[in-house]
């Protein structure tokens, strides 16, 4: 019987059936493919790091290496399980052919390694360790990803050429925002090449447990080795491989959590508009003794079967899309290490959603037991208590047309009613607004400065050769000259010893020149000012322990000089751990220099640029749109993609939620729509009354949506960057995008509901209504 009732019920009202259904299918498929994402994007990142041997502890170094003093360290310290040191040749990119063009434009240190021996190696696409020949090179993923070059091509060095034999992920550098790409090559070869470029080394070690990794850098810095570069952990290298698509996982994650909240209240109200439709049937059941638990049986087998068929609907298409997601992670680490785990978590997630919806919706059914039998006999409707309709009377108003003030009091008097659809716009707003929110910042140019990046129109760096400081010199001499050259400014990281509280010694590299130029974003205090104040990195910071105004004793010309810590910084470069000062030493050689600046005509910085490359070979330029696009840009894309599809959802929800509500109100106001008709208003009016109630409600829930997108929003979203070491994070709004375009969008979803939700006024009689 109960299955003749729920097959009867569903063929009667399949629009409602089905829209429900979505709302369920669009849920469980945004957990199935947030569980699937999550885990394969760590698991990948975990497998490609477990196959490459990923070293716990890089120091890379340029400069004189003392290789028997490295040995003796690495054999009597405990916790080392392995060490090695690896050759980089830095070769400038203008020397480089990829297939007729050369990779002068290109913002990375692109270098030749042969493979390792021990650790740290370099994998083909099948996640296979590479064994290369002579006369071949393998070329990092990222150049066959932005199509600068194909299996087959010709890679020339100088007077030699190479042939592409096949690409190769990298555990270290894969990413953009790793600051440097390796190329392998044949022993061989790679003492051919080594008259064109520069050794820099790699200093690696394996310990024995990555729980001693702290105590290590600690041991590290306390021997003096060598230091003559930036420091990379097993950690940040797990962050490097996991900023871009983990970006796009997160805000996939938020429009799960959001769209599940959003399809319950959609549940809610189907079921409100069900019981609405059906509440004369309803009140004849109990009339003849039927019991609660007999109605609540029917309607909640209905549900489970719709919230079945939509969990069934909604695995079917994450896995569907879930190629495509993870077609950029596949691509760059390879198959996570449990493929079985990740489709088990994604069942599990619509098993959730599905058990956690029939629960709702017993719970929701226990309204069975407030209907009175007499009352929904009489009426056919529930006769809610209309609270506030006092205050708000038709000869008082002078302000609006008549059908435009019914529909705002009709609002105002049945908040309760109203409630569900206002939460689920605010909702609508706010995932539509925060990931458009967080592409337009991550996109803006002023983003560059959480980055640790000034804010310029040009960027040089030097390094890897020898005298920077007089190089940096001879560039500002020519700047000085240049009349397109409005400012500029020189920042040259030394390595300084660091004295801590508890007697042991830290290398810390500070960035010393005027940081009042082009500043970088500060979350805490500020830039330093004073020769007696440094500023230090967010991670720097939490190492060392330091928050603004405290202490730090740095050897200064052999002597120790107390400095006061004016400021944290954002910073991804070099590790994230630097520092930023403005007093001299001669307490060290310069480890690089980075020249930033400024043009009076904007439109030159492309030929700038050229120019510059040509006649400072040794330096690495670039302008600083271009700088921002090769190292982020991948991200970007990724984070804008999840944005334009969250808006996509919640535009079709929008539609959605509005019908159905318009269709549950409708059914309840048969009454009140007859008495009216009875009183001479015609339906157009009666339609007007029902849009200007949607649209009351719509711009109530953008407000609201807009406001908690611009605070909530922004410090969810900071949490997610500040994971990745950008902190101080704030949203660069985009006006049109948030104040135009998503109201303009929203609007016209909620008026398509509502068109088609009100349809079915006209067919409500006076004498099938109205009722003693």
């Amino acid at each position: 019987m109960f299955y003749r009732i729920i097959r009867s019920d569903i063929r009667t009202s399949k629009g409602i059936t089905l829209t429900t259904m979505l709302f369920v299918a669009a849920a469980a498929m945004l957990v199935s493919l947030s569980a699937i994402l999550v885990v394969n994007l760590t698991g990948a990142i975990d497998h490609l790091m477990t196959q490459a041997k990923t070293p716990h502890f890089l120091q890379m170094h340029s400069g004189q290496l003392n290789q028997a003093r490295l040995t003796a360290f690495a054999e009597q310290n405990s916790k080392v399980e392995d060490h090695q040191v690896l050759e980089f040749l830095n070769i400038e990119g203008a020397k480089i052919g990829m297939d007729g063009h050369t990779l002068i434009d290109s913002v990375q240190d692109n270098g030749f390694s042969t493979q390792s021996r021990k650790f740290d190696y370099l994998l083909d696409l099948d996640g296979k360790v590479i064994d290369v020949r002579g006369g071949e090179v393998y070329v990092p993923i990222s150049y066959m990803k932005d199509g600068s070059i194909k299996a087959g091509g010709t890679v020339t060095v100088g007077d030699t050429s190479l042939t592409v034999a096949g690409f190769l992920r990298d555990s270290q550098m894969n990413s953009l925002l790793a600051s440097s790409k390796r190329f392998l090559v044949s022993p061989a070869d790679y003492a051919e090449l080594a008259q064109y470029g520069t050794t820099e080394y790699l200093i690696e070690f394996r310990l024995k447990n990555l729980s001693m990794l702290g105590a290590f850098e600690t041991d590290y810095t306390a021997a003096g080795l060598e230091g003559n570069g930036p420091v990379i952990t097993y950690p940040l290298f797990r962050v490097l491989n996991a900023i871009s698509d983990g970006l796009m996982i997160a805000v996939i994650l938020l429009a799960s959590v959001l769209v599940v909240i959003i399809a319950f209240l959609c549940i809610r109200f189907t079921l409100m508009a069900t019981i609405e439709s059906d509440y004369r049937e309803i009140g004849v059941m109990k009339a003849i003794g039927l019991r609660v638990s007999d109605l609540k049986r029917i309607y909640l087998a209905k549900y489970a079967a719709i919230a079945a068929l939509g969990s069934l609907l909604g695995l079917t298409l994450s896995f569907i899309f879930r190629g495509l997601l993870l077609e950029n992670i596949r691509l760059y680490m390879g198959e996570s290490a449990h493929p079985a785990l990740a489709l088990a978590c994604g069942v599990l997630g619509v098993v959730l959603v599905f058990l956690t919806i029939v629960v709702y919706v017993n719970r929701v059914l226990k309204r069975f037991r407030r209907i009175s039998a007499v009352e929904a006999i009489r009426y056919g409707t529930s006769q809610e208590t209309r609270m506030g309709s006092r205050r708000f009377t038709l000869s008082g108003n002078r302000l609006l047309n008549t059908n435009v003030y019914l529909g705002v009091k009709d609002v105002v008097s049945r908040k309760g009613l109203y409630a569900t659809m206002l939460a689920v716009l605010v909702i609508s707003s706010f995932l539509m607004i925060v990931p458009q929110n967080l592409y337009h910042t991550i996109s803006s140019r002023g983003f560059i400065t959480y980055m640790g990046i000034g804010d310029s129109d040009l960027r040089m760096d030097i390094q890897q050769t020898d005298h920077i400081a007089e190089k940096a010199a001879e560039v500002v001499r020519v700047m000085d000259e240049d009349q397109s050259v409005s400012r500029y400014a020189v920042l040259t990281t030394r390595a300084l010893n660091v004295q801590l509280d508890h007697g042991a010694g830290e290398r810390l590299k500070v960035e010393l020149g005027d940081h009042s130029i082009f500043p970088v974003a500060y979350s805490e205090g500020r830039r330093p000012e004073a020769a007696d104040e440094i500023a230090l990195s967010a991670v720097n910071a939490k190492d060392l322990g330091k928050k603004p105004g405290d202490s730090l004793v740095l050897l200064l010309d052999g002597e120790p000089q107390t400095l006061t810590v004016s400021g944290i910084y954002s910073d991804v470069t070099n590790g994230g751990k630097t520092a930023k000062a403005v007093f001299t030493t001669r307490s060290a050689e310069a480890m690089w220099s980075v020249i930033y600046a400024e043009l009076a005509d904007k439109s030159l910085v492309g030929s700038t640029v050229s120019e510059y490359a040509r006649q400072f070979s040794y330096a690495k330029v670039s302008g600083i749109d271009e700088y921002v696009t090769q190292t982020f840009g991948s991200t970007i894309r990724s984070v804008g993609k999840a944005a334009w599809a969250a808006l996509a959802v919640m535009l079709v929800l929008n539609v959605l939620i509005t019908l159905l509500f318009m269709r549950m109100l409708v059914a309840k106001d048969r009454y009140p729509i007859a008495v009216m008709k009875s009183m001479g208003f015609r339906n157009s009016d009666l339609t007007v009354q029902y849009y200007t109630r949607s649209i009351f409600v719509l711009v109530i829930g953008m407000v609201l949506g807009t406001l908690l997108a611009n605070t909530l929003g922004q410090i969810l979203a900071g949490a997610v960057i500040s994971y990745f070491g950008a902190s101080s994070f704030k949203f660069v709004v985009h006006p049109l995008s948030a104040y135009l375009l998503c109201p303009l969008l929203m609007t016209g979803s909620v008026l398509i509901g509502a068109v088609t939700g009100t349809s079915g006024i006209g067919r409500i009689q006076i004498s099938g209504n109205i009722k003693e």
